[in-house]
């Protein structure tokens, strides 16, 4: 048993619902396996469901002069934002297939987001960031010390149709954080976010690379499948019409 993975380089946030789309439609049909999609995004915000549009601190005109995009989409979870620096991860997985902690007919939606924070958190630790879960907060958190409280520096958000997942996880290597200050990152107001850059062991600085190669392995590891390359989407679709 395999995923499809493909690293797509830097994609603007439309581009990628296009290519998303064409992907879950082939999964759907099962003329694709499960794959996963890793990419980048230029600066974009995005609001899921639950999203308040009072969390965009940032007014429309002040996002325009910064070529902000923003995005209205399916995904669970409230605001949050993608650019430069950050590895984003769309897994299209069909959560009726053999999974790890499958129960009956399908791997349950948050026991699959249970699976990628465990990619999130071993990724971090190939760097020597010690993460964890909070409760009722999704995502990967640093672990507090003395007055310092945990910071935010990964997040999920996933949409399931037909028994196939979307979107996925947005994890901070080299982001500049001073984007962030445009919202309120899932509508949280209390907690920072911070990046692998910012966290990381002086003798592992992490690069859009190496974190891509971490989280790749981490999850074929945690999902219990090999990861195949793919070269591209087109590649990927074409070899299976």
């Amino acid at each position: 048993m395999h995923i499809n993975l493909l690293n797509l380089g830097r994609v603007p946030y439309s581009e990628a619902l296009v290519i998303q789309q064409q992907v879950i439609a082939a999964r759907k049909q099962n003329l694709i396996g499960d794959t996963l999609l890793m990419l980048e995004h230029p600066p974009v915000l995005t609001l899921g469901r639950n999203a308040h549009r009072s969390n965009v601190l940032a007014s429309d005109e002040k996002l325009a002069q910064r070529g902000v995009e923003l995005h209205e989409i399916n995904r669970g979870g409230d605001v949050t934002y993608h650019g430069p620096g950050q590895l984003v991860g769309y897994p299209i997985i069909d959560l009726r297939g053999d999974l790890p902690g499958k129960n009956g007919p399908h791997l349950g939606p948050v026991d699959y987001v249970r699976l990628l924070e465990e990619v999130l958190v071993r990724t971090c630790g190939d760097f020597g960031v010690m993460t964890q879960r909070i409760c009722k907060l999704t995502g990967v958190w640093t672990m507090a010390g003395g007055s310092i409280p945990e910071k935010k520096i990964a997040a999920i958000g996933v949409h399931v149709s037909q028994g196939v997942t979307s979107h996925g996880f947005a994890l901070n290597v080299t982001t500049d954080l001073r984007d962030f200050e445009w919202i309120i990152p899932c509508g949280i107001a209390d907690r920072q976010v911070t990046s692998l850059e910012l966290e990381a062991d002086s003798d592992r600085e992490p690069t859009m690379e190496s974190a891509f190669n971490s989280a790749a392995r981490n999850f074929g590891r945690v999902f219990e499948h090999q990861m195949l390359r793919g070269e591209s989407v087109d590649q990927l679709l074409a070899a299976h019409v």
